[in-house]
C-alpha cells in the first residue's frame, strides 16, 4: 500500500502517460460560448450539453444576440437538458448583465464571474482555467469521488475537497490535472459500474 505522497505523485504520472494532452470535455468557440455551455453542464452530461449547444449557438453565439433571445426560445434550444427552464432565464440574464456591466464581455476574475445568474464557484473556476488560463481547480462530482476512493481528501462536499486538492497538487497543474480526472473517472472509474479490475490506478495504490 503506497503512502499519501506515493499515491499523490503516482496519480500524476498515470495520468500524464494516459492523457498527455487532454481536451476541454464542452465544444466552445470563446470565452462566452464556454460559460454558457458550462452553465449548462449542470446536473447533466457534457455529452448532452454538445448535442444542444451547436444549435443555440447558431442562433446566438454572443451576449447581445442570447440577450435578444426570448426565454422561452432559449428554452426551446436546450429543452432536453435538466432545469432547462431556470438555466434559460439564468442565460438570458446572465447575457444581459454582460452588456450591461461589462460590454458584452466575458469578465476575467472569479468575483465578477460568480456574480452573474446561474454562475457558482465551479462554473467560474472552468472558465477562468480553461479559457483565461488562471490557475483553478474545478471539483464535480468524478472529482470529489475519486479523491475520497483515493484516500487524498476527507472532504464531506466538492468545496472541501476543492480545498485539499490545491492543497496536495503543484499549482502549475491544477488546470490539466482536473480534467485529466475527469476523463480517467469516466473511463475507468464510472460510479455507476465501478470495477477495482478496470479501475487500476486505485487497484495499485492499495494492494
Amino acid at each position: 500500500m503506497m503512502l499519501k505522497k506515493e499515491r499523490i505523485l503516482f496519480v500524476i504520472d498515470e495520468l500524464e502517460k494516459l492523457y498527455p494532452v487532454p481536451p476541454i470535455p464542452l465544444d466552445h468557440q470563446d470565452a462566452f460560448t464556454l460559460l454558457i455551455a458550462v452553465l449548462l453542464s449542470a446536473q447533466t452530461t457534457d455529452k448532452k450539453v454538445n448535442q444542444v449547444t451547436p444549435e443555440l449557438f447558431a442562433k446566438a453565439s454572443n451576449a447581445k444576440a442570447m440577450s435578444l433571445l426570448e426565454v422561452d426560445e432559449i428554452k426551446y434550444y436546450i429543452r432536453e437538458i435538466g432545469l432547462s427552464n431556470t438555466k434559460a432565464k439564468n442565460i438570458k440574464r446572465l447575457s444581459e448583465i454582460l452588456l450591461e456591466k461589462h460590454n458584452g464581455e466575458v469578465p476575467e476574475s472569479f468575483e465578477e464571474l460568480e456574480e452573474l445568474p446561474g454562475v457558482g464557484h465551479k462554473t467560474a473556476s472552468v472558465v477562468m482555467s480553461q479559457w483565461f488560463g488562471h490557475p483553478a481547480f474545478p471539483v464535480d462530482t468524478h472529482i470529489h469521488r475519486l479523491m475520497k476512493l483515493w484516500k487524498l481528501t476527507k472532504g464531506k462536499n466538492v468545496e472541501e475537497t476543492e480545498k485539499d486538492a490545491k492543497k496536495i497538487f503543484p499549482k502549475q497543474l491544477w488546470n490539466k490535472l482536473h480534467i485529466q480526472i475527469i476523463y480517467y473517472g469516466r473511463e475507468y472509474s464510472p460510479a455507476r459500474a465501478w470495477s477495482l479490475d478496470k479501475d487500476f490506478i486505485t487497484r495499485k495504490m492499495f494492494e
